[in-house]
């Protein structure tokens, strides 16, 4: 028997010149899959990454595995298809905060809640940057943009109250510099069984610059993100200036602690992902600057049955109930007619 081959990060990169601006995060989400991919122990043929359309959409075409840059919106609808017939595939959908959240928000929507195992990654840049700097569904309250000159009405989505709120068994968020966090996150969610979903911070340097740079610069992420990790209590901060988070009745609240200080004993509240209930990730999910620090990691991570798993096995049941079939007796069956010339 040959020896396996051993796949590196080149392996994932495609000949295709990469064609985003320069400094778009969209360069290191890339490099960070491609380097991710070999150590999933999946063969580089059953690799696929499915696409809308947008900045972020362009990704299939820079990695060496099959893939299908499709419609506005439609990523996931074609990732269902393609996971409901090839169950054995590792499907990605690569999407954005426009391409996912707007016209894309309800086959999003729907794949959550059928909890199809894919992985989902949302680029979330706060703004359309393919169509020159539009404000999209999680832009600021008030921001200015060509499209809203005189400053954004729309109340912005969130990416992961809305993931939660169609029943995410996986919700996570990431940051796209942030190569070691963001290398984990995705090896997390490929292991999750069902659609795990990623919210990934990503910087647009033309339409948008730094419009997360309190969670990208290392200098200042330390009392601006909060990082959840599970069994540990919700702290971030300084040694000299540490707080806690504290949630009573489903309502967090900032609690400042001494250097000797027991995180618990104050009454900060515990990280737990597997919740049943999606509450307490609901609570954390509402933490926002600049009046919270703005939580990076895996929010939630519960297991329930994938809807691909589910459909192989009613597949398998009707066949052992009625047989295998005959497509020719079933499309020649009933009533029939013969469209003459």
């Amino acid at each position: 028997m040959a020896e396996a081959v051993k796949l590196t990060s080149k392996d994932f990169q495609s000949s295709q010149d990469v064609r985003w601006c320069p400094g778009c995060g969209d360069y290191s989400i890339l490099a960070n899959v491609q380097r991710v991919m070999p150590d999933l122990g999946v063969p580089k043929e059953n690799f696929v990454f499915v696409s809308g359309i947008g900045c972020s959409s362009r990704f299939p075409y820079y990695m060496n595995t099959y893939g299908m840059h499709t419609i506005h919106g439609r990523a996931p609808a074609f990732a269902t298809g393609i996971k409901a017939s090839r169950p054995e595939l590792s499907v990605w959908v690569v999407t954005g905060d426009g391409d996912g959240l707007s016209i894309g928000g309800n086959h999003l929507l729907h794949t959550i809640r059928r909890n199809v195992d894919l992985q989902v990654l949302l680029f979330n840049n706060r703004v359309y940057g393919l169509t020159k700097g539009q404000y999209s569904p999680t832009s600021r309250l008030g921001m200015k943009t060509k499209s809203t000159p005189d400053g954004a009405i729309d109340h912005p989505v969130d990416p992961l109250a809305f993931a939660l709120g169609a029943s995410a068994t996986f919700v996570a968020r990431t940051v796209d510099v942030h190569a070691t966090h963001l290398q984990e996150i995705l090896r997390r969610a490929h292991e999750h069984k069902g659609t795990a979903f990623i919210e990934i911070l990503q910087n647009c340097p033309v339409y948008n610059d730094d419009e997360w740079i309190e969670v990208e610069d290392r200098k200042q992420r330390t009392e601006a993100a909060l990082v959840l990790e599970d069994g540990q209590p919700l702290v971030w901060g300084a040694d000299d200036q540490r707080r806690g988070i504290r949630i009573d009745n489903g309502i967090p609240s900032i609690v400042h602690l001494g250097v000797d200080d027991d995180p618990v004993a104050k009454g900060i509240a515990v990280h737990h992902e597997r919740h049943e209930s999606p509450a307490y990730a609901f609570a954390l999910a509402s933490l926002q600057r600049p009046d919270f620090p703005l939580p990076i990691g895996v929010f939630r991570a519960v297991e329930k049955p994938s809807y691909d798993r589910l459909l192989d096995d009613q597949v398998a049941a009707a066949i052992e109930k009625r047989g295998k079939g005959d497509l020719g007796a079933l499309l020649n069956s009933g009533d029939t007619w013969t469209v003459g010339d």
